[in-house]
């Protein structure tokens, strides 16, 4: 099934795994192209944990508080059950938007997997371990080397082939790595090696994502991102370092510029999808 109109981009944060960073993830991904004028939409479809449409709420409580011109996208969040609120949201808001960010729960979920169908770019957040590992690929416990893909790849690979039935188009698929160590360790090497290999099985990116800073919770309550700094006040090495992670990822997504013209007063009016 076709993602949306041609100047559309989807962004699709997918990962049957909680915890690993991926709402956050997500949110910060809008706000940068929020934040670069674009027309940008959010659908949360986790409607249990709600983290990005939480994210999103305390962002417009802090802008009406402020009377901040923050960049904010339109965003809502689904039911979690209907299939006409899924599609009635994901018109509403793919409308004239430059960018769509879906964020899908961490578990098995029928609209999740519809939505990675419509990806442009499906994104999977993992932490730097075996444990997230095994959710895309198996390894030999003695030599590290991958065994075989485990079912996320392949449900990932159906997906594709999905989309690729429908319209022909392709799936980037982006594994990100959120939460690395920054001290070189021998089980960080290993999955990086196993990661390596298994991108050439089954065809995804590995970029590095988002590390382990308390300064990414620290910033939820107010809805704010690492591109609001003028609200921190004095910025810390941890908030710079942070925010440099921040820019890398971005540019190692390879996201496409949008086709139409920005208006930075859209994507800074905070506007609430019904």
């Amino acid at each position: 099934m076709p993602s949306g109109p041609d100047n559309t981009h989807v962004i699709v944060f997918a990962n049957e795994k909680g915890g690993t960073g991926k709402s956050t993830t997500a949110v910060h991904v809008a706000i940068a192209l929020a934040a670069k004028g674009a027309r940008v939409a959010c659908l949360d479809l986790d409607h249990r944990q709600r983290t990005v449409g939480r994210y999103l709420d305390n962002r417009a409580q802090t802008i009406k508080r402020k009377g901040a011109a923050l960049p904010m996208p339109v965003y809502a969040t689904h039911d979690g059950h209907t299939p006409e609120r899924f599609e009635e949201l994901w018109n509403q808001l793919i409308d004239g938007a430059d960018y769509f960010v879906i964020d899908t729960p961490g578990r098995d979920d029928p609209f999740a997997r519809l939505a990675a169908q419509r990806a442009d770019t499906l994104v999977t957040p993992m932490n730097d371990s075996f444990v997230d590992f095994d959710l895309i690929g198996q390894v030999d416990p003695e030599t590290f080397k991958v065994t075989h893909p485990s079912f996320y790849a392949e449900l990932i690979w159906d997906a594709r082939k999905a989309r690729a039935r429908a319209d022909g188009a392709t799936i980037d698929w982006v594994v990100l790595r959120n939460r690395l160590q920054h001290i070189e360790a021998r089980n960080m090497r290993r999955v990086q090696e196993a990661l390596m290999q298994l991108a050439k099985r089954v065809g995804f990116r590995l970029i590095p994502g988002l590390g382990e800073r308390v300064v990414y919770r620290e910033l939820f309550p107010a809805g704010l991102t690492l591109l609001d700094s003028r609200f921190f006040g004095e910025m810390g090495l941890g908030h710079v370092a942070a925010r440099q992670e921040l820019r890398e990822m971005m540019a190692a997504l390879s996201l496409p510029e949008p086709q139409l013209p920005m208006f930075a007063d859209h994507a800074a009016a905070g506007i609430v999808a019904a």
